[in-house]
């Protein structure tokens, strides 16, 4: 193309001055913000067989700070489309007493969709890593995302592991062209 050219690729990307230059798909409106990605960097004591919300107070990004990693321990991206969300979560009791463990995305406060530990057989373990994905449409203004977790044991409270080594994480980002 000539100078000041546009260039079509799916979206119209401008080629700089005299044809030299750089773009960026992110200038060009193509990036998966907002999105974040939290963990929890100590662990959380939970309520036996009772739905808890997670919270992952550290975070690594959160490029339009849509989620609130003090208080509410919630995702509300203020862009509407399609999100993928994405969590790790670490719940444990002791040795042979987690029965069960089931997480899920809670949106605007109700049960969404969820992922699951069961141990049918009565051969209980010592802890369960779950780990689940989701893709959630978001309005961009009120709508919101939580991670709870639920986890009975056989014996004892049970509790969702935050360490460097085993964490629990939680994130998301809006799909593209979705």
């Amino acid at each position: 193309g000539e100078s000041g050219d546009t260039i079509t690729l799916g979206a119209a990307l401008p080629v700089g001055s005299g044809g030299t230059g750089s773009t960026t798909l992110a200038g060009a409106g193509l990036a998966n913000t907002p999105s974040f990605f939290a963990w929890r960097n100590s662990n959380q004591s939970i309520s036996d067989n009772t739905w808890t919300k997670i919270e992952c107070g550290s975070e690594l990004y959160d490029s339009d700070s849509a989620y609130d990693n003090s208080s509410n321990y919630r995702f509300t991206p203020q862009t509407a489309g399609k999100y993928f969300f994405f969590a790790g979560v670490n719940s444990f009791g002791g040795v042979g007493t987690v029965q069960y463990s089931q997480s899920s995305f809670y949106k605007n406060g109700s049960n969404h969709i969820q992922f699951s530990y069961w141990d049918f057989d009565n051969n209980y373990i010592y802890g369960a890593q779950l780990n689940g994905g989701a893709v959630i449409d978001m309005n961009g203004s009120s709508d919101y995302v939580e991670l709870y977790n639920r986890t009975n044991l056989s014996s004892g409270t049970p509790s969702i592991q935050g360490n460097s080594g085993k964490p629990t994480f939680f994130g998301a980002y809006r799909i593209i062209g979705a």
